[in-house]
């Protein structure tokens, strides 16, 4: 799902990794528990943020900062606007997946893992489930060498399943594997739309939606629509600089969702809206007291949807591409 170059991991999933071990280790009252992410970001990354970082400075700074790079590093990652965004997503997410396990699904899809680490983490009432990881070929490669070198010997219900969805339906990937459209599952889609087409986002919602069973769950966040557009509603000084900084490195925000529109977007596509909140909300429920010093940015969403029981799954071409029997992405 990465929008980089063939041969290169995206520099972003890299980045988000750190943000969840940094707030695993230092922030004051941790909402999530993500101790792998420095030891997932091999060397020479992490050379190329601790540069990123360091560049950002005023000269005058930076000779001073070449002391002690570690700490300006996590001062970089931690001021980042889309840090608050980071953590309060993989929360939610995984709260979600809980309750769903709870109610008997046995799969969980993560679209664009990148270096999401719950394979590595899993609670004991989530050991008996099949994970599978869709991501880039150069990302999921990175990371299963990563993993490797750590020492680490995953079960063997983890499936990686390396694919462009830029050019592969989900349905086809996931047909190649083990991957039970039959059983209820849940999907989460994290950090990824805000870097595709509107195009791109619905054809893989609705992907999502005829690849499984109706009850099944999907998390993903997104950006609002306003943070494209200017005038009254243009983007905080914040989203401005964070737009900068990911386009950079060659990964540029592409497009958004209006949260006024949502539902009726996912409904066409085969999806029931459940709930939808911005960065401040779910800084809300997870940290009301502010004790983590997490700054919201209004325009990052986190949604849930349900796959519609009005859907009905769809066959497979030769191609193997999805068929759609309700209204398709437009």
């Amino acid at each position: 799902m990465d929008p980089m170059e063939p041969s290169t991991a995206s520099r972003t999933a890299l980045s988000t990794s750190l943000m969840r071990a940094l707030h695993t280790r230092t922030d004051p009252q941790p909402i999530i528990n993500d101790p792998w992410g420095d030891r997932l970001v091999p060397v020479a990354a992490l050379e190329g943020i601790r540069h990123r970082a360091l560049s950002a400075l005023p000269p005058t700074v930076r000779a001073s900062a070449d002391a002690a790079p570690d700490s300006w590093v996590e001062d970089w990652l931690r001021a980042s606007p889309a840090y608050a965004t980071v953590i309060t997503r993989s929360r939610y997410a995984e709260d979600a997946l809980r309750d769903a396990i709870a109610r008997g699904v046995r799969q969980y899809v993560l679209i664009g893992a990148g270096f999401d680490s719950f394979a590595l983490r899993t609670p004991p009432q989530a050991r008996h489930i099949d994970i599978f990881e869709v991501d880039h070929p150069a990302t999921q490669s990175l990371k299963r060498q990563r993993i490797q070198d750590c020492g680490v010997s995953l079960r063997d219900t983890v499936h990686f399943l390396a694919a462009d969805l830029a050019t592969q339906s989900l349905g086809t990937v996931l047909s190649r594997s083990s991957f039970n459209s039959a059983e209820p599952a849940f999907f989460s889609w994290l950090g990824v739309t805000m870097y595709l087409t509107r195009e791109a986002n619905l054809a893989s919602l609705h992907a999502i939606a005829q690849s499984a069973k109706p009850g099944s769950e999907l998390v993903f966040s997104y950006v609002d629509d306003k943070a494209f557009h200017g005038g009254p509603a243009a983007p905080s000084a914040d989203v401005s600089e964070l737009r900068r900084s990911v386009a950079s490195i060659g990964e540029p925000f592409l497009s958004g969702f209006d949260p006024d529109t949502l539902a009726k977007d996912l409904s066409c596509l085969g999806l029931e809206l459940e709930e939808d909140l911005d960065d401040f909300q779910v800084v809300q429920r997870y940290d009301p007291l502010g004790r983590n010093g997490l700054r919201p940015v209004r325009v990052s969403h986190v949604a849930r949807a349900r796959v519609a029981a009005s859907v009905v799954q769809s066959g497979t071409s030769k191609e193997g591409d999805p068929r759609p029997t309700t209204a398709g992405p437009g």
